[in-house]
């Protein structure tokens, strides 16, 4: 270092740091000084290992180098770097004088530190001890403002005890102001105050229960006054939702018990078991001599449960109107609105819930332990179904009911508070709510007694009909035989006349027995030629399909009679009957319209024979014809008469055969008026005689009617066609019963039989058969068509004259053609 100073004061000026010396990179490079270069170099372990590996005066000389060439390349850079040097001393020595300074300054700072301490600690500690003391005199004072307040509360309260119920709701006040006072504070030891202390627990205790008699009392008596106190008496005490959770609670718990013991098995046969004691383990099962006895006591037990389901309802009811009426004088807070805040729903609603679920987890439990109770509920459901409905409007009566009540009870204050109230809010059974219907919620836990009992019904129902119908038989039911079966649909519907919905249940029970009957009837029916043929006697077939129409015709009026008697019948029930009624109709109509239909065409082929007779001759010199009618006409009217008399006397239900036949009498009308217009050539004698077969038409069809002039229009064309036949032409076009009472088609084809032989009719210019022409009037029933075709004709008439030439056209012609244009303008 020494050699580094002197080297420095003689250089004049810094040197360039020289590079490093060859020898020097030598040395770096050599492995002997490699272990000086490692972090973890150790002294002890290099000397030990130099010792027992190489010449110890070799090594030493080795190292004795190496610090002369590093002492070298010190001084090199000592003197390149040597005003660096000695900025830095320069430095070094600055910020000593700095620190120095300092250091002095933090310890002025430190002293006065100290000096306001010693003016800080003292102050803050009084105010501490100060405050302490402020703290636990306000405490001091609030717990004798305390003392005092419950001294006052606890003197005045022993006045307002003395009062009675008159003054229940101040001491109720009174105690929660005294709740109140008490807490969050410990009044123990409090010598002045411990007897008051004990005082206000006995008299809370006290006025809790006054106020629950008071609200037992009231709610069985329906009083509101009463009630209403009650509850603002647990109001002010601060327990109303729990005290009303309670005893909607404590019906709920009365009722499952009142339930379970009704449904008590051992209890309903206590009395057999008493008469003939059991051996142990013996099932309570009622013996077969005393199941009368079993199902009186269920039955009592039923009433009686309904009574108290009744009775515990009423008081929910009465219960809930009070909550809903009643106001806190200070906060005006409607009471039910403190019971349903949290977001419960309403006490009768709750208590009713609570009650439904009670019977249908009680009914089927109890049903499904007993095979009695199954078959009693099940057998006589009815009887429980009116039982629930009974429950279900005396419910909604008490409803009714309840503001009667309100307003009858007094002129306390409760009363004057009540009438300043808003309307009433219907409770559930006044008015059902979109998403809860109480009735059915009550009626759910009859739901598996109604479907047995609905399906024994039909069973019922269809026994007799399959014991009158046995397999292979030929004969409907004797009258007998359709009286039980009426019987037993009488009986059905009257037993459950109890409710309209069982009512329609078994109304669908009822239509399927008709239907059942009415299957059966129609396997009897005789669908052979046999059963159509008008010729001869009745054959057996016909016979039988009479016998089974009677006895469709006699279940159809017995079910429309049954249904008349019933008192209150549903209208849905009724129609679902009168539809299967109206079935068993068709089926009487569909048995007797092949016999119909054959009559039908006898008489059609009949009245076409008049075609054969002579109608062109001209009047005899006595100016009457020869015979009363033509010989058609004695045939028709002897086989009408026949067939009335042959088939049809047989028949029980006139008015049906008459609704039937009175159609075919007025098709015969149609179809003589139809024949009797086409007749060609029509002499003066010809038209008398058509005359009167005009008059006996009427009585050919009289047996096939009540009365010929019931026939209607069919009637009317008969009277009004016949004076036309000796009218003129020209009168015929005027007559007042042209198109209203008789087409103008058959007067048009009554004209031709005047017109020359060239002015053929529709069907001799067709070359039609006359029967071929009516078959086609029949396909065409619209007037249009048929008067096409008669333009056709005439048209055709027109042509012809004009192909030979002629000079003029018949005389009825243009008055056809007139007639003609009149219809097809009355058409339009």
């Amino acid at each position: 270092m020494e050699e580094a100073g002197a080297g420095g004061g003689a250089a004049p000026a810094p040197a360039p740091a020289p590079a490093p010396a060859p020898a020097l990179a030598e040395l770096l490079a050599d492995e002997c000084y490699a272990d000086f270069f490692r972090e973890d170099f150790d002294v002890k372990a290099y000397t030990s290992q130099s010792i027992h590996q190489a010449v110890i005066a070799e090594q030493l000389a080795k190292l004795a180098q190496g610090i002369s060439q590093l002492d070298k390349e010190l001084h090199l850079q000592v003197v390149a770097r040597h005003e660096d040097l000695l900025a830095q001393a320069t430095g070094i020595e600055s910020l000593e004088g700095v620190l120095q300074m300092m250091q002095t300054r933090i310890g002025a700072l430190q002293s006065t530190v100290d000096r306001i301490r010693v003016k800080i600690v003292d102050p803050y500690n009084k105010i501490v001890s100060r405050t302490a003391q402020l703290a636990k005199l306000q405490a001091a004072c609030d717990l004798l403002r305390r003392i005092i307040r419950i001294l006052y509360l606890s003197k005045r309260l022993q006045g307002q005890l003395q009062g009675g119920s008159r003054e229940i709701t101040k001491a109720a006040q009174s105690l929660n102001e005294l709740d109140y006072l008490s807490q969050g504070i410990d009044l123990s030891g409090i010598e002045v105050i411990e007897n008051d202390l004990l005082f206000i627990a006995r008299a809370r205790l006290e006025v809790e229960n006054q106020a629950k008699r008071l609200l037992e009392q009231g709610v069985e008596t329906q009083n509101p006054t009463q009630v209403g106190t009650a509850l603002q008496v647990f109001h002010n005490l601060g327990t109303l939702k729990d005290t009303i959770a309670n005893v909607v609670d404590g019906y709920c718990t009365v009722l499952e018990e009142n339930i379970k013991n009704a449904l008590d098995i051992k209890v309903l046969t206590q009395p057999s078991q008493t008469a003939t004691r059991g051996g142990p383990g013996r099932a309570a099962m009622p013996t077969p001599g005393n199941t009368a006895a079993f199902r009186a006591a269920l039955w009592t037990n039923m009433e009686k449960l309904m009574d108290q389901i009744c009775a515990a309802c009423g008081q929910v009811q009465h219960l809930q109107k009070v909550l809903t009426k009643k106001r806190d004088p200070v906060s005006h807070v409607c009471f039910i609105e403190e019971i349903v805040k949290d977001g419960q729903s309403d006490i009768l609603y709750k208590f009713w819930t609570a009650v439904t679920q009670t019977l249908s987890s009680h009914f089927q439990s109890a049903t499904d332990s007993s095979m009695f109770l199954k078959q009693a509920f099940e057998g006589e459901y009815p009887k429980l179904l009116r039982l629930y409905n009974d429950l279900w409007k005396r419910l909604q009566q008490y409803s009714q009911n309840i503001q009667r009540n309100f307003n009858t009870s007094g002129t306390t204050d409760l009363f004057a508070e009540l009438q300043q109230m808003e309307e009433d809010v219907q409770d559930i059974f006044m008015q059902k709510n979109e998403d809860y219907d109480p009735e059915k919620a009550l009626k759910d836990s009859l739901q598996q007694y109604e479907a047995a009992y609905l399906s024994k019904s039909l069973s019922r129902l269809f026994d007799p009909i399959n014991l009158v119908f046995p397999p292979g038989g030929r004969n409907p039911p004797s009258s007998d035989e359709l009286d039980s079966i009426i019987k037993t649909i009488a009986s059905e519907l009257n037993v459950a006349a109890v409710d309209p919905d069982l009512s329609l249940a078994v109304a669908k029970n009822v239509a399927k027995t008709i239907q059942l009957y009415g299957v059966k009837s129609e396997q009897l029916l005789s669908t052979q030629g046999d059963a159509s043929q008008v010729i001869g006697p009745l054959t057996e077939g016909q016979r039988r399909n009479v016998a089974v129409v009677n006895s469709l015709y006699k279940l159809h009026q017995s079910v429309l009679k049954v249904i008349t008697n019933q008192s209150s019948f549903p209208a849905a029930a009724e129609q679902t009957v009168t539809t299967a009624l109206k079935a068993v109709h068709d089926l009487m109509g569909s048995a007797v319209q092949p016999l119909l239909n054959s009559v039908g065409d006898s008489v059609e082929a009949i009245i076409i024979t008049m075609h054969q007779e002579d109608f062109s001759g001209s009047l005899p010199s006595s100016g009457k014809p020869d015979v009363p009618c033509s010989l058609y006409m004695k045939e028709l009217q002897g086989f009408i008469a026949r067939v009335m008399s042959d088939y049809f006397r047989h028949f029980e239900c006139f008015d049906f055969v008459f609704d039937n036949t009175e159609a075919m009498a007025q098709r015969a009308i149609e179809l003589f008026i139809r024949n009797a217009s086409l007749i060609r050539p029509l002499g003066e004698g010809g038209k008398m005689r058509l005359a009167a077969d005009f008059a006996q038409m009427e009585l050919a069809v009289a047996p096939l009617c009540r009365r010929v002039s019931d026939l209607g229009k069919s009637y009317r064309q008969l009277r009004s066609f016949r004076p036309l036949l000796f009218q003129t032409s020209e009168h015929i076009a005027s007559s007042p019963a042209l198109g209203e009472v008789i087409p103008f088609s058959i007067i048009l084809q009554f004209l031709f039989t005047r017109a020359p032989p060239e002015l053929k009719s529709p069907f001799q210019r067709a070359e039609w058969s006359i029967a071929r022409y009516s078959q086609w009037l029949d396909d065409h029933p619209s007037e249009k068509d048929r008067l096409a075709l008669i333009r056709g004709a005439l048209e055709a008439y027109v042509q012809s004259v004009r192909t030979r030439e002629g000079k003029e056209f018949a005389p009825v012609y243009p008055i056809m053609v007139q007639l003609l244009q009149k219809a097809m303008v009355t058409l339009q």
